[in-house]
């Protein structure tokens, strides 16, 4: 692993991605055909972007971290903004494919995006409370 990436392991996790307002994480396991195919196209994406932190997450040494983001496939890219998962998906990604994903974070809103979250976190309290009360 290059210095460009970094490791994410459950004692740094909360500090490295609060920490930054940009983060892309790789989740891997070294037995994994696709993730060692995706790893060269995420090291070059590291290094073309500096100013974003690229890490990657072990998900045999990081078990508890995989289990707490429901990771089921691997590799996972996950992009994280101002501590919002906006994108999660599995699959190994083509540099192309991979430039495009980094370009579309980069331009989100992210005003719009805590403004639709918090819309969302709303509308599912409600939907407890109703049922709550629906259930009494």
């Amino acid at each position: 692993m290059s210095s460009s990436t970094v490791e994410l392991t459950k004692d740094n996790f909360d500090e490295v991605v609060s920490g930054n307002g940009f983060v892309l994480i790789d989740f891997w396991a070294s037995w994994c055909g696709p993730c060692r195919n995706f790893a060269p196209v995420y090291e070059a994406a590291a290094e073309r972007h500096d100013d974003l932190v690229f890490a990657k997450v072990d998900t045999e040494a990081q078990q508890e971290l995989a289990a707490t983001f429901e990771i089921r496939s691997i590799p996972t890219l996950m992009i994280v903004r101002d501590n919002i998962a906006v994108y999660a998906q599995p699959g190994a990604l083509p540099e192309a494919a991979l430039e495009d994903l980094i370009q579309q974070a980069r331009a989100l809103d992210m005003d719009e995006v805590r403004a639709s979250v918090a819309q969302a976190q709303a509308q599912t309290e409600g939907q407890a409370q109703a049922e709550q009360q629906s259930g009494e």
